[in-house]
């Protein structure tokens, strides 16, 4: 008998739910997050589990890393695919678990990507890199701006990032609680520095000998962080069957949809990787003064329609690029991509 199995993960609990291939129910618990009760729990259908659907939420590395562990067939849940019957007058967490456990019996369950253990650390370094540099980023906008404010002359972004910026800056204000605030300001700006560049270096020696990282960096307008950004962030190219698929994935294609020939919706902007639909852009705009075909190609556009709609057209552009070249392992020819 195949038996099939669905959890509903929470914060601080989930819940186990497992069917047989009539929809019976056969076990159904709620646990504490601990790995040993769940493998505890799941022991006596080891044999017979097809595969286990789990939600992908916030906290699943533990789970879903334990269970594969252990042998377990796990899926990950692509819960913002995952339609509910309309009908419903009642459900709960246990509704919830039956529920992933039907539709994998089914074979409809929508699932995600399971990236691979052993680099999640170093993409999600990564990816803290940017939340620093955002923090960073609001701190010398925070400080140029007290500081301007009070004494009515420009203060440099850049200066403001260097320790030099105490002697600078500090001795033109009077008032002891505007130094501190401003010194507090630039004390934060330093620390950040020095834990974006730590972040930087770590990741760059993991990634550096990647040859994908490598190609990736002859496509115009990506350097060493887009490079390293786009090669975490993609993984393995080959789960993406097509072009489409990937491009898709990066957010640089139209979230609309038309009914004979008119626009009755506009939804889905956020379906796919934000970080990639960044890098792709900031590429974009790192191109355009570098490559001349990039240029000439975002000028037809922008008469067309404007600029923030040429920029995503050379998003796309440089995203369907990189997927061949990643694909292929081959340096990026200009010729193809604009002709």
């Amino acid at each position: 008998m195949t038996l099939y199995c669905g959890i509903d993960l929470h914060s601080n609990n989930h819940v186990v739910v497992v069917i047989d291939e009539q929809d019976q129910k056969i076990f159904e618990k709620r646990l504490t997050n601990e790995l040993r009760e769940t493998l505890q729990a799941l022991a006596p259908f080891t044999e017979q589990l097809s595969g286990i659907a789990v939600e992908s939420t916030f906290n699943w590395y533990w789970l879903v890393d334990g269970l594969m562990d252990a042998g377990y067939p796990v899926m990950l849940v692509n819960t913002a695919a995952v339609k509910k019957y309309d009908g419903l007058k009642h459900a709960d967490d246990q509704h919830d678990a039956f529920w992933l456990a039907h539709l994998m019996r089914l074979n409809i369950l929508p699932t995600g990507y399971i990236y691979p253990k052993e680099d999640r650390g170093t993409r999600d370094l990564l990816r803290l890199r940017q939340k620093l540099v955002q923090q960073r980023t609001s701190l010398v906008l925070s400080g140029k701006s007290h500081f301007e404010r009070l004494t009515g002359k420009a203060a440099s972004g850049a200066i403001l990032q260097r320790p030099s910026a105490m002697d600078i800056y500090l001795p033109k204000l009077d008032d002891p609680a505007h130094r501190l605030r401003l010194e507090s300001q630039l004390q934060l700006i330093h620390t950040l520095t020095l834990h974006i560049d730590r972040v930087e270096q770590e990741v760059f020696n993991t990634v550096k000998h990647n040859p994908t990282f490598d190609y990736l960096q002859t496509v115009p307008g990506i350097g060493k962080i887009l490079g390293l950004t786009i090669t975490l962030e993609t993984g393995d190219i080959r789960r993406f069957p097509a072009v489409g698929d990937y491009v898709s994935y990066c957010r640089c294609v139209a979230a609309t949809q038309t009914s004979n020939g008119k626009k009755k919706a506009e939804g889905n902007r956020k379906n796919g990787n934000r970080y990639l639909g960044w890098a792709y852009i900031e590429a974009a705009a790192h191109a355009l003064p570098n490559c001349d075909s990039a240029k000439r190609f975002y000028d037809r556009k922008k008469a067309k329609s404007n600029g923030a709609v040429a920029m995503k057209a050379l998003a796309h552009k440089l995203a369907r690029a990189s997927y061949f070249v990643v694909r292929d392992q081959v340096p990026f020819d200009e010729v193809k991509l604009f002709g």
